[in-house]
């Protein structure tokens, strides 16, 4: 009993965290939207994304030099999630929304829960049961019923929308994979090389509207709405899996579309309501889902955000409770246990 109670407390963190950086997410699409009537798509990327780097910068210089981050596998997922998260993905989704209605565009974000899930089940040994397939499946539906009633008419945006998806699948996968740097201090270097090389391709191939108030506003909408929710993101995948985070934020489409009829004016449809009334029971089959089997753990050492009532981190570090949640360089002994578990940083096993 004591130890469901530890695995469910332990999960309740990284769900919130999930649903924060979701929240965030999806308000920053109406507000590019917003903000693209005096700039470039590449313009608009380059400065939400130093925009998020400024945001995370003083959580960042404080995790102090990475650790093991300097190893050859760590930097190759970095550099993965720079490219596809931070210099593709974003252009193409502000080259969609500068074509289309905001709130369809950000309902055709949840085809990158669609990506993340399958890009982790074939490539990153994510272990997906069959009622976490089902959750999948209906936040698809959702998101299909959703953008359904604009017909082909914005074929073009929706395309563009789902190969950012695509990125931010890979994106994510890698993301929750990297250990040797913190949270912040990825999404850091993630802002300031995506951010200078968007903003640089746009001095040259865009004409842009640099006035004081439309940076401010664009780097403004960086900070919150992607440097604070890919820092929240980030934790929870670490925690949750890439595509149990993804899922709770999935979420975020519904909430950019709930900004976008609110500030943006925009039109509510009946389907819309039901669809959101499809994504709810996903949601809760989601956070039900029990993976519980014996499995193996071999030494190991690493950096993340941790705490030390997890059944997993045993370690002794003087000035921190069990409960309090902290990062620095550890090593996990070798241990054969059984319990619920994600696919987490120490559960990237095979089981079928």
């Amino acid at each position: 009993m004591a130890r469901d109670q530890t695995v469910r407390n332990g999960r309740a963190a990284p769900v919130i965290w999930s649903l924060a950086a979701a929240a965030l997410f999806g308000a920053s699409t109406p507000a590019s939207k917003v903000l693209l009537d005096g700039m470039g798509p590449l313009a608009l990327a380059g400065l939400l994304y130093l925009g998020a780097a400024v945001a995370v910068l003083p959580s960042a210089l404080r995790s102090g030099l990475p650790g093991r981050g300097r190893l050859r596998p760590n930097l190759r997922k970095l550099a993965g999630a720079v490219l596809f998260g931070g210099i593709l993905g974003p252009v193409l989704l502000l080259v969609g929304l500068s074509r289309a209605p905001a709130a369809s565009i950000a309902l055709w974000l949840n085809l990158e829960t669609v990506a993340t899930a399958i890009l982790g089940w074939l490539f990153f040994r994510e272990h997906l049961g069959r009622w976490t397939w089902i959750a999948v499946v209906l936040t698809v539906a959702a998101g299909v019923a959703l953008a359904s009633p604009s017909g082909f008419e914005f074929a073009p945006a929706a395309g563009l929308v789902g190969l950012a998806c695509i990125c931010w699948g890979l994106d994510n996968n890698l993301t929750s994979l990297i250990d040797g740097f913190t949270p912040a201090q990825t999404t850091l270097v993630k802002g300031l090389c995506a951010g200078v090389v968007n903003l640089g391709l746009a001095l040259f191939l865009e004409s842009s509207d640099f006035s004081v108030g439309t940076v401010f506003g664009a780097l403004t909408v960086g900070g919150f709405g992607y440097g604070l929710s890919i820092v929240l993101y980030i934790r929870g995948a670490q925690h949750l899996g890439a595509t149990r985070s993804q899922i709770l934020f999935s979420t975020a489409p519904f909430l950019g579309g709930l900004f976008a009829w609110t500030f943006l004016r925009e039109q509510v449809m009946p389907s819309q309501l039901i669809a959101i009334a499809v994504m709810l029971p996903a949601l809760w089959i989601l956070l039900r889902t029990k993976h519980e089997h014996e499995h193996a753990h071999v030494s190991r050492n690493h950096t993340h955000s941790h705490c030390h009532d997890d059944g997993h981190h045993k370690h002794m570090y003087e000035g921190h409770s069990t409960a309090r949640r902290h990062t620095h360089e550890h090593t996990h002994e070798p241990d054969v246990h059984s319990h619920a578990h994600d696919p987490d940083l120490h559960h990237r096993h095979a089981h079928s």
